[in-house]
């Protein structure tokens, strides 16, 4: 699995970085988190609000800050 979030670096996209991780140790799967902050790769999403999440190439969520619940019921 990879995840993707797409931010410029704000307060918001690094609580989102962490909650993602953090979702990921306690439903204990393997996955990838990678952080996407060049604005031609955000715009390619058609993301327009960060921070995103993106989960296999798949955008769930933009504009706004997902807790680790949330995140944990999008991975499934």
């Amino acid at each position: 699995m990879l995840i993707k979030i797409l931010g410029t670096g704000c307060a918001k996209c690094k609580k989102l970085e962490a909650n993602a991780s953090q979702a990921i140790s306690e439903l204990g799967i393997e996955a990838m988190v990678e952080k996407v902050t060049d604005l031609d790769k955000i715009m390619d999403y058609g993301v327009m609000m960060t921070p995103a999440l993106v989960i296999n190439e798949k955008v769930l969520s933009s504009g706004k800050l997902l807790s680790v619940s949330d995140i944990k019921n999008l991975i499934g």
